[in-house]
Formats: C-alpha cells, sequence, structure tokens
C-alpha cells in the first residue's frame, strides 16, 4: 500500500500540482486518469520517491518513504513515461545490478530481457538502444522479483503486440498475488476489466473513485470520461 498522508507538490513553489494530497493507493490496479498536464506523472513519481513533496509525507507499506528510504523502497518497482537510463553501461550490467538489489538470481534477469524481447541485445550499451528499447530495458527491471508497490508509467507505449500480451499477463499475477498496481495509460480498454479503482486529479486535488460499474461498457465510459477531466457522472 501506498498512502499519501496530507502531500503537496509544486515545481515552481507557487502553484500546486498535487494539492493537500491525503489518500491511498490499495492492492488492486489502480488507473490514475485525467487531462494531460493535470498531475499524473508526477503523482507517480512522488509515490517512486523521485520527487520530494513539499509537504506532507508518503509512506510505502507503513515505512516513510524519505526517513527510512531502504526499507520502503525495496518493495518499489516504478516505470517512468521517460526512459531515462545512464547511456554507458551495458542492459546486462543494468539488469544485474537490479538484481543484485532486489536479491535476485541474475537468471531471473535474463528472463525478464527475453520476455521483453531483448536477450540478444544484452551487451548493447543504453545509447546503442532505440528510444522504444530503452523502454522496454527499463519495463524488464520492474519484471525482476515480486515487488509489491508497481507503478506504471504508459506500460504499453512501444511495445509490439506479443509484449503488451506479456506485460498485461503480468500485471494480473501481480494484482491476484495482492500487489499494488497504478497504472497511467492512454489506453484504457487493456487495463479497464482488471481495475479496481480510479484516481483523477484536478485542480491538484486527488479524487478517488472506488466504485466503477461491474458491467465493462459502462466502467469504460466512466473511465473515459475521467480521462478527459469530465466529472464522473458525465
Amino acid at each position: 500500500m501506498i498512502r499519501f498522508e496530507n502531500t503537496s507538490f509544486s515545481y515552481d513553489g507557487r502553484e500546486s500540482v498535487i494539492d493537500r494530497a491525503d489518500f491511498a493507493f490499495e492492492p488492486g490496479l489502480t488507473l490514475c486518469l485525467g487531462l494531460n498536464g493535470c498531475g499524473k506523472s508526477t503523482l507517480l513519481k512522488l509515490a517512486a520517491g523521485v520527487e520530494y513533496p513539499d509537504s506532507g509525507r508518503i509512506l510505502i507499506d507503513g515505512q516513510d518513504l524519505w526517513k527510512r528510504e531502504v526499507e520502503a523502497r525495496r518493495s518499489l518497482a516504478y516505470l517512468p513515461e521517460q526512459p531515462d537510463l545512464t547511456p554507458y553501461a551495458t542492459i546486462r550490467d543494468i539488469i544485474r545490478l537490479v538484481c543484485r538489489l532486489r536479491k535476485e538470481d541474475p537468471q531471473r534477469g535474463a528472463e525478464a530481457l527475453d520476455l521483453v524481447g531483448l536477450e540478444s541485445l544484452a551487451g548493447r550499451s543504453v545509447r546503442e538502444l532505440s528510444q522504444g528499447q530503452r523502454r522496454r530495458a527499463l519495463f524488464a527491471t520492474v519484471l525482476i522479483g515480486q515487488p509489491a508497490n508497481i507503478l506504471l508509467d504508459e506500460p504499453l507505449e512501444a511495445m509490439d503486440r506479443r509484449i503488451e500480451a506479456e506485460i498485461l499477463s503480468w500485471i494480473g499475477q501481480r494484482v491476484d498475488s495482492g500487489a499494488t498496481v497504478v497504472v497511467v495509460s492512454h489506453a484504457l480498454e487493456p487495463f479497464a476489466e482488471r481495475a479496481s479503482r480510479a484516481v483523477t486529479i484536478v485542480q491538484g486535488r486527488i479524487r478517488l473513485i472506488d466504485d466503477l460499474p461491474a458491467a465493462i461498457p459502462a466502467r469504460l465510459e466512466l473511465l473515459r470520461n475521467l480521462a478527459k477531466g469530465l466529472p464522473a457522472e458525465a
């Protein structure tokens, strides 16, 4: 579980992107929705410990993200929207580092690279990869181990259909295991059936919708409205 306690954040010190967020990402699949620029990616960066909140705090399974970093981050896996990786390391080096940090057998890293179609490129440096390949390499790091709190920003972007199917299957397995999975995605259909709840951001304020319709057509209509910035009842 990822809990925000009265958390605010701004980039310029004046206008809050996230304003006094007080809610929790609970086990299950949560879709984070809203207009472009509303703060979805920022919310995930705060939850991942990439950005430091101006006020309040964030707890990962009860551990303060900035006071007990090692314990809090151990269960976190984060896929950012932009695939920023150190340019001179090889994919193999990065995967092995993640395996060490998560105390996983290096074979698990090789399996993750195979799943995203990069095993044959493991010896290449990041700067030799296309943006799509870098994104797949980042997703491979998410797949290593059994993370309990997973933050995915556009996880299907630049993925072919085979890899999409593998990713969706893996997300389903993690949800079934009791993990907390948060997804930002323009593609709603692949996630609608699995979603337990939605979070939307309007002018920095968080709204949690945890009573999604059971019927998939009605659920999709609601999710599309939220993605457009419309009220849930529109």
